[in-house]
């Protein structure tokens, strides 16, 4: 693709601005690491902008401790010293949602992550926030969790400018359908190839 430009200009009614500007849904699944990675870059993009932004890690346990956590609470803390970037909230399963106020066990991960979408349902149709990163999504749609058909209809209908990104492996076909970006990593080498294990800074 020509860098800046695009191949096709659709006939859409809309002028270059508003079609620039209309809001995404992203995907970012694969079988390869960076995934997130690639996600929470995005974000750090959207914070400099001064957006909202909402992450809602799905399947990493409370006990994991993500290096992009600590940074973006850090530029939280920033947003309301300061004013610097926009306000960010961050909530994982295995804590237990914040907004339950119940911890999270691996016999109840599923009602968790039912309870979750939920909440980002009811985020949406308040147009709470300007990027979501729903982190791992994909596996609760894999394993029934929560039902995919739903998923695409609501955000395929949010109300807005509200981007959401997506990551996880084995996306669903129809939510792959209804995204309008859809990156997938796959492996041509790898560390652990070698018996390396992942380390600090570079996997947390």
């Amino acid at each position: 693709m020509p860098q800046g430009r695009v191949l096709t200009v659709p006939d859409d009614g809309l002028s270059t601005r508003q079609r620039r500007n209309r809001p995404l849904l992203v995907v970012h699944t694969g079988e390869m690491k960076g995934k997130s990675t690639a996600a929470f870059g995005t974000a750090l993009r959207a914070w400099n902008q001064g957006w909202s932004i909402g992450v809602f890690q799905f399947v990493k346990s409370a006990k994991w401790k993500v290096g992009e956590e600590e940074a973006f609470k850090a530029l939280h803390r920033v947003h309301v010293e300061t004013g610097a970037g926009g306000p960010v909230e961050w909530h994982k399963m295995g804590e237990g949602w914040s907004w339950a106020r119940k911890k999270g066990t691996e016999e109840d991960h599923a009602a968790a992550a039912a309870e979750g979408w939920a909440e980002i349902r009811r985020r949406l149709a308040a147009e709470a926030h300007d990027l979501y990163v729903l982190d791992e999504f994909t596996y609760p749609m894999k394993w029934g969790w929560v039902d995919v058909a739903e998923v695409v209809s609501v955000l395929t209908s949010r109300p807005g400018r509200q981007h959401v990104i997506i990551t996880g492996r084995e996306a669903a076909p129809e939510l792959i359908e209804a995204a309008d970006l859809v990156m997938e990593t796959r492996k041509i080498k790898h560390p652990m190839d070698a018996g390396q294990k992942g380390q600090r800074g570079i996997e947390w």
